[in-house]
This record gives structure tokens, sequence and C-alpha cells, in this order.
């Protein structure tokens, strides 16, 4: 199996070197969107064969495929955007067919045109791609404060929508530039703006976007390694249903985070610890729980207050959440239980990974009328679980704590 991908822009009058030019005349099979089969389709043999290439993208391998098992020994001509391996399609094809043959004539990315319409430098951008996918990779070179972002939209990602995105979580320091059909002469448009600016603009389709900081150095939302109690918005103004800054820290430093994934939250209240582990571990994919919908506004606000996008939010019992779609957990807290410790632990068990850990924080007071640490060992005779030695404190006046731990093996 082999394929030739050759890189174009938006130009409806392409130029090709004289080298893919006679590629293109000695092939016979083609592939490509509709938008890039308008483009060459005056550089076509008259008996070329098209193969759009839309999704489902399975369907249009399998075309692929049935041609070279009846024998087709000529490369499959693949017309792409700009660089096809700059999340382009030429990492599709080594994707589905690792042991393809493929050669790559590109061009400039949409990202790299922008750039030298701006004569901005772009060493020194990082790229990211919103094209079908989630904010997460935006919300974590935010949250890093990178000064200068290269960005791949879709029609869901707009650059409306991304402005207003860093407006809600504070990101207000930085400017926007964006290419609309770059490298098509009579259409190509090069706008720069303020981010309020474009809020309230449209921009054609296809586009991409650069921001960048309009200062030198971008400070962080908080200045300080573990977040002061006061600055949290909290449940009812009571300073206790939130986990106090030290312990916060402990429990972050328990759950390992640094070489784990994916961390849920169960019984998160104000937030406190999903927004700390997004402040200090932007990489982590955060689910929080919560049973109280009044938590909801709170853990919102305090999520716009520190910058924090992308904490997935979950209100309702956890008991009763279907949690079969969500990415499974290599880290947990459990910071609120309701008397039933044991069966929450007995369901994070069925999708925590091999590996994975479960912190609690058991609080010995003779006002609280369930015996948390009495639950937990329960549970861990149960389950046969091993606990690891837990760290004994106590903050002023606060009731004693123990920060206990397991690892699923």
């Amino acid at each position: 199996m082999k394929f030739i991908v050759i890189g174009i822009t938006d130009n409806p009058k392409p130029f090709f070197t004289p080298e893919v030019l006679e590629i293109i005349r000695q092939g016979k099979v083609f592939s490509g969107g509709k938008r890039h089969h308008e483009i060459v389709a005056p550089f076509l043999p008259a008996d070329a064969q098209w193969i759009d290439i839309t999704v489902p993208l399975d369907a249009v391998f399998e075309q692929y495929y049935s041609l070279f098992t009846n024998h087709y020994s000529l490369p499959i001509i693949v017309f792409a955007s700009g660089d096809p391996l700059f999340f382009g399609f030429a990492n599709t094809i080594k994707r589905k067919l690792p042991e393809a043959d493929i050669v790559v004539y590109p061009t400039f990315n949409s990202l790299q045109l922008l750039a030298h319409r701006l004569v901005m430098p772009y060493h020194d951008m990082r790229i990211v791609s919103l094209t079908g996918r989630p904010w997460s990779e935006f919300d974590k070179a935010l949250i890093e404060r990178t000064p200068k972002i290269g960005i791949l939209t879709d029609r869901e990602h707009t650059p409306s929508a991304i402005a207003q995105r860093m407006l809600d979580y504070g990101y207000d320091s930085y400017q926007m530039s964006v290419g609309e059909h770059l490298g098509n002469p009579s259409l190509e448009k090069v706008t720069t703006l303020s981010l309020e600016e474009a809020t309230h603009r449209d921009f054609s389709m296809p586009n991409c976007v650069i921001i960048y900081s309009l200062t030198s150095y971008l400070s962080p939302l908080t200045s300080k390694y573990g977040i002061p109690d006061a600055d949290f918005a909290l449940l009812d103004g009571r300073e206790k249903m939130i986990t106090k800054m030290p312990i916060r820290l402990l429990t972050l430093q328990a759950l390992e985070l640094p070489k784990h994934h994916v961390f849920w939250d169960i019984g998160f209240c104000t937030g406190s610890v999903s927004i700390e582990a997004r402040l200090q571990f932007p990489h982590l994919t955060i689910c929080a729980f919560e049973i109280r919908p009044e938590c909801e506004a709170i853990i919102n606000e305090n999520a716009r207050r520190f910058g924090t996008p992308g904490i997935d939010i979950h209100i309702g019992d956890f008991l009763e959440t279907d949690i079969s779609t969500l990415p499974r957990p290599d880290a947990v807290f459990i910071g609120g239980h309701g008397g039933r410790l044991k069966e929450i632990i007995a369901k994070v068990l069925t999708v925590l990974s091999e590996g994975g850990v479960i912190v609690f924080n058991s609080v010995t007071s003779p006002k609280v009328p369930i015996d948390s640490r009495q639950l937990w060992n329960e549970a861990c005779q149960e389950f046969g679980l091993q606990q690891e030695p837990p760290l004994h404190i106590q903050l002023n006046d606060y009731n004693p704590i123990e920060i206990l731990k397991i690892q699923k093996y």
C-alpha cells in the first residue's frame, strides 16, 4: 500500500512543482475533501477516480483497502490541507495503516501562513488543535500561562468562543489575530483585535487563531502555592465546609497526581481540591461530584476566580450517577460520603485503574455521629485493600485529621 499525500492551501489556482505535476499526471486514484476536489479538479487526468474523505473515516479506508486487495499497484494520491503531518491526514494514514508506504509533499500550514502575514516569529509558539477535539489542551496551555498559542479551530471552537472562554476565566492579558481563508487571494483576511472585540465578531471558515500576551511576563492568577482558604467562595459562608489549605496540599501529595492522568473528586463542596489540583497539575482530566445542587454555582464561581476551566462537574448522588462513559480514574479523593463510604469505595473500585489510589481524610470529632475511620477500615477489610501508613495532622483548634490511602494492585 502506497500513498502520496500532497499539501495544498485554499488558493483556487494552486502552484505545483514539475515533480508533483508529473505525479498527478500519472495518477489514477485520488482522494481528499470536497473543497480539495474543487481546487485540484483542473489538474486531474480525464479518467481519474476520486474518493471523498468524509466521516466516518472507516468507510474511506475500506475503499482504500479494497483497491489494494484487488491488486491496485499505483499509489493513491491524497490532497490535504497545508502540511499533511501537522494534525493532518498523513497522520491518520499512519495510524490506520501503519505498514503503508507514505510520501509527503507539504506546503505551509495555516498557522505558519498566519504568522507570515503578521511577520511574527513562531518558533516559540505552542500549538493547540481544537478541530474536533475538546478544550482540554487549550485549557492546559492557559493555566500554564503560555505567552503565544496557535489554535486550529472548528465550527464549535470559533475565535469568538475561544475569546469568551478566556475572558470567563480571567485570561484577559492577550491579543488575538485571526486568519480567514489563508492562501486564497480573493478571500484571505487577517484581523487583529482584543478578546472583547472578538466575542462580538463572526469569522468565516476556515480560519485559525494566534493569541499572544501583551506583556513580557504573564503572572499567574494566584501567586501562592496553596490558595488561602479565605479566597474561596464558600458554602453559606461556612469556613468549616472546605478542606483546609495545608490538608489540601498534603492530600494532593498523597494522591501522587504528577504521575496520574484522571482525577475524581467525590464530594467537592466548594471545589477547593479540584481547583488546587487543576492549577498545580493542568495535565489532569478532572471529574468532580457533589450531591448538593447549590455547590454547582460555588465551584463555577471559584473556577472562574482562579482561572481553572475544564473541570467536569456532576451534580447528584454519586451512587446513582452513571459513570460508565466517564474516563477511568487513577486517582480518587473522597471528600464526603454521607455515611455510605463503603458503597462509594465499592463503586470506585469497579472503574479504578490498576495502580490507582484512593485517598480519604478521616476527621476525629465527638460531634460526628459516624466513625468514618471505622467505615474505612471495614471497607478495606471487606474488599481486601492494603492500607498505607496514615498521616496524622491537627491544625490549630481544628479536630485531628488522618489522611488515609490505599492503592489498587
